[in-house]
């Protein structure tokens, strides 16, 4: 017994309030150092969730995730969009360094379709990112998604309502965003794998709006008949 709590409490995944632990989860930088620093020196965990909470779109949110975009679609891995609630502007993202095509911009019927969808984009071995924008979750939906993160080893970024910050979570990551006065982002860690939450910085980028409109690469519609779920 002594020897499987000796191993529980070395897993960084057990949250211990009175210590401080580094992880060595895989994980991908977020191109913001400030931001890094705040993670441990990591950044978007692999094989796990990340929620990203605010109030309404078009904060700087997309600026928030382009460096990784752009990363993961030069090595020839493809970025999902599921369910954003603007069309993303190829030209803007192509500015922006993103290869359009690894670009997917999915969207589902209903809740059923959109989790069925995650799951399955999520266990893809041809999968680097995947940014969902799923409206209300039950925690039970949240720990099935975790568990095809966890199978597909890479990046899941779950854009919620702020409000749902008072919901438990079994997110690797939980981030509060806001916008700034100086036209930045104000990130407030309140949950992080490994360590404790308190953690804020403010970013320095510009609000594109121009990157959610009007066009997009590909758009795949659900939903989808016969689907297993």
């Amino acid at each position: 017994m002594s020897e499987l709590l000796t191993t529980l409490l070395q897993d960084a995944r057990v949250w211990q309030g009175h210590r401080h632990r580094t992880t060595t989860q895989p994980a991908e930088t977020t191109g913001f150092q400030a931001l890094d620093n705040q993670l441990g020196g990591l950044g978007w965990p692999r094989g796990a969730l990340s929620e990203c909470l605010l109030d309404a779109s078009g904060i700087g949110e997309l600026q928030l995730v382009m460096p990784l975009m752009k990363r993961m679609t030069e090595a020839g891995k493809t970025v999902f969009w599921l369910n954003p609630p603007h069309t993303p502007y190829a030209p803007a993202l192509a500015r922006e360094g993103v290869g359009l095509d690894n670009l997917v911009v999915i969207h589902t019927e209903d809740t059923s379709d959109f989790l069925w969808t995650l799951e399955n984009c999520l266990r893809s071995p041809v999968t680097g990112l995947v940014l969902a924008w799923p409206g209300k979750l039950a925690t039970r939906d949240v720990r099935r998604l975790q568990l095809a993160s966890e199978a597909g080893q890479n990046v899941c970024v779950l854009f919620r309502e702020r409000q749902q910050a008072e919901q438990n979570s079994p997110a690797a990551l939980r981030l509060e965003l806001m916008p700034d006065a100086q036209q930045g982002l104000k990130v407030n860690v309140l949950k992080r794998r490994g360590s404790w939450s308190g953690q804020r910085c403010t970013l320095a980028m510009a609000h594109r709006a121009d990157i959610r409109v009007q066009e997009a690469p590909r758009v795949v519609q659900g939903p989808w008949p016969g689907a297993t779920r």
